[in-house]
């Protein structure tokens, strides 16, 4: 997957903390209802249960999606 392009001028499109549900941690997008935004990092990393596939990450989004999804790219995990 190619590097996420990332647009300083964008209104609408940001660099956010948040706890991402998922199964598969090789992923690099999620659907919005995967993600909850948090206030911190270090919230998503409080929030975090990997037992329950809730993981603390740095998203980028949402973007809407070719197939009308809203979709978060993964900057990195925390």
């Amino acid at each position: 997957m190619q590097p996420i392009i990332m647009d300083p001028g964008s209104t609408s499109l940001e660099q956010r903390p948040a706890l991402v549900l998922t199964k598969r941690r090789s992923r690099k997008r999620f659907p919005e209802g995967c993600v909850t935004l948090t206030d911190t990092e270090a919230d998503a990393i409080a929030g975090a249960n990997p037992e329950k596939d809730l993981h603390a990450a740095l998203v980028y989004g949402p973007s809407p999606s070719s197939e009308g999804l809203r979709l978060y790219y993964l900057v990195r995990w925390l």
